[in-house]
């Protein structure tokens, strides 16, 4: 039901486009009030683990933001897996983003002033793509990044939101594993290896040490937490995974020189999620390079819960709370 999202409500304020940019399919939101400069642009990513949601789904979303933050939206139809092969949707979202930064002003908006934004999923290509265009000279930089409740890092299963949220909410700790096992096209035998660590070499795990431990967490988020039995590693395992590595896949290993050039950011994290304390890292890796981080915890929201915004008496009032957020954030770019 809500991978396709129901029909929004009237858009009257916003004109409504389906466009291609480059060969990627996107949905552009643009406010019919006039206005006296250029508008600021959000480029937005769908979540769904890479292999669900569209354009569609996030309908509701794009027409708040836009009307809301009186901002010209993007919604990026990027390409799905398992049919489409991870990194495409990567490729696809950068795809999208640069053709946006390069004719912005078509659009009403001034290039200096363009967020990408996404949710799970839709949250590691946000940040992904920031780390791949930090570098390029030929066109505007990124304004800021909106992060909500984003997937990070694919190296720890064990982390207290893992243990807290293992089974709670509308994703799971086995279901978010195997989603992931089947977006790299790999089989869910894998999941119960993946999910002890056994994918994981000591020396990778030594190395990233000081990124994703426990110990980084803050207290009051590890209560009850039981730090796990070490997992005997399995080459073989590794070796099959081994794409969960990259940094397209997991943005918390980027290196200092790439995480010290990205954008000003807003993180949006939730209690009962497992994808929590993948946003309490990210918020301190990017704290550490001296990067501004405008962090938001929803005490009663759940992982997918702004997929909710809007359905009524299937509203939750999270829902609403992260939206206000991400308005004001906008606002304040």
């Amino acid at each position: 039901m809500f991978s396709n999202g129901l029909r929004a409500w009237g858009a009257s304020e916003l004109l409504i486009k389906d466009l291609l940019f480059g060969e990627v399919p996107v949905r552009i939101y643009l406010p019919t009030s006039p206005s006296a400069s250029k508008r600021r642009g959000v480029v937005l990513f769908h979540g769904g683990c890479g292999m669900y949601g569209s354009i569609k789904s996030h309908e509701r979303i794009c027409q708040h933001i836009a009307k809301k933050s009186d901002s010209v939206v993007v919604s990026v139809g990027y390409r799905l897996a398992p049919e489409h092969s991870y990194p495409t949707q990567t490729l696809d979202c950068a795809t999208a983003t640069i053709h946006f930064l390069r004719t912005a002003k078509n659009y009403g908006v001034d290039p200096d002033r363009i967020i990408v934004c996404g949710d799970s999923a839709g949250g590691t290509f946000a940040t992904s793509t920031c780390q791949e265009l930090v570098n390029r000279t030929d066109i505007p930089k990124i304004r800021a990044q909106i992060l909500i409740y984003p997937f990070v890092q694919a190296l720890n299963f064990n982390l207290p939101s893992h243990q807290k949220s293992a089974s709670s909410g509308l994703l799971s700790l086995e279901r978010m594993v195997c989603f992931i096992l089947m977006y790299l096209r790999k089989d869910c035998s894998l999941m119960e290896a993946v999910l002890a660590g056994s994918h994981v070499p000591e020396s990778m795990n030594l190395r990233y040490r000081k990124w994703i431990h426990p110990d980084l967490i803050p207290e009051k988020f590890k209560q009850d937490y039981k730090p796990p039995f070490p997992a005997s590693y399995i080459p073989q395992v590794h070796e099959e995974v081994k794409q969960m590595f990259e940094t397209r896949f997991s943005p918390l290993l980027a290196e200092d020189a790439v995480v010290g050039c990205l954008p000003d950011t807003c993180i949006i994290t939730c209690e009962h999620d497992v994808l929590r304390d993948d946003g309490l890292l990210y918020k301190k890796r990017l704290e550490d390079n001296n990067i501004k981080v405008t962090w938001y915890h929803i005490e009663d929201g759940f992982h997918g819960v702004l997929c909710f915004l809007g359905y009524g008496i299937f509203s939750f009032p999270s829902a609403s709370k992260i939206m206000d957020h991400i308005v004001n954030f906008i606002k304040g770019c």
